[in-house]
């Protein structure tokens, strides 16, 4: 999905889905062991948000965000239609955690997402400002491209209990 945008928007961001707006954009989105890559050119105030569910590519012909590779490169085509260069925007990497125990020689989604990131990171010669990468539970992540932070919110994982509460209590 893109737009050209005039006024502030807020996007909320499924699996699979991306996004690339300007600085009145804020983008928002929730990870498992879901990766979502952010890119922000800090001069121009432009940037984009991919949320994808597993590494590699699509079988499709045609490109598919669910798959990391084509949700990478949906976001650079962008990137070069408006005018810049991939090389000149900031990259930030969140999600992959361990959402179900997959056993001490499982090789899981999570693990191999993060590892799709890193290499696409690379193939694109990008510099990662920040990451916030593995471990349990789910994140919840907030994109200003007005200022390119980005504000991540942990929660619990599914393969965990949740602590009791008590009557009256909040969770």
């Amino acid at each position: 999905m893109t737009a050209q945008l005039g006024s502030g928007i807020d996007i909320f961001l499924h699996p699979g889905d991306w996004y690339f707006g300007d600085r009145d954009t804020r983008i928002h989105t929730t990870l498992g062991s879901c990766i979502a890559v952010t890119l922000w050119h800090p001069e121009l105030k432009l940037g984009g948000m991919c949320h994808y569910m597993l590494p590699g590519r699509s079988l499709e012909s045609t490109l598919n965000a669910r798959y990391g590779a084509d949700a990478l490169e949906l976001l650079v085509a962008e990137i070069r239609q408006q005018g810049t260069v991939v090389t000149d925007y900031e990259a930030k990497l969140f999600g992959g955690a361990s959402m179900f125990d997959v056993g001490p020689h499982g090789s899981s989604v999570a693990r191999r997402n993060v590892d799709a990131a890193e290499a696409l990171m690379a193939h694109y010669g990008l510099s990662v400002t920040s990451r916030s990468l593995g471990g349990t539970g789910y994140r919840r992540l907030f994109f200003s491209i007005a200022d390119g932070d980005v504000w991540v919110r942990r929660g619990e994982s599914r393969a965990e209990p949740a602590s009791p509460v008590s009557s009256g209590g909040v969770a």
